[in-house]
């Protein structure tokens, strides 16, 4: 994995690009939602909330760079739905 070095050790996620990143993420969602007891759960609850907030600031950079309709095409719907969700 890009920026890992050493088996077992986590990798700092700045070095890593954000194909492998988004599937460090997924994963360790799958394997907390595989263990099924109530620490994974809340977890996952917090990081349910997290992504929410991650969404709106990465929907605003994007916007920030580019345009809102940039968003709305990742998105699939409108310039002005999207607006209206991600503002902030």
């Amino acid at each position: 994995m890009p920026g890992s070095s050493t088996p077992g050790r986590v990798p700092d996620l700045a070095t890593l690009d954000t194909a492998t990143l988004g599937a460090l993420a997924r994963d360790a969602m799958s394997e907390l939602a595989s263990r099924g007891d109530e620490s994974a759960f809340a977890e996952l609850l917090t990081m349910s909330g997290h992504a929410g907030v991650a969404l709106g600031e990465a929907a605003r950079g994007l916007a920030a760079r580019g345009s809102w309709s940039q968003v709305a095409d990742l998105t699939g719907t409108t310039r002005q739905a999207a607006w209206a969700r991600w503002r902030g």
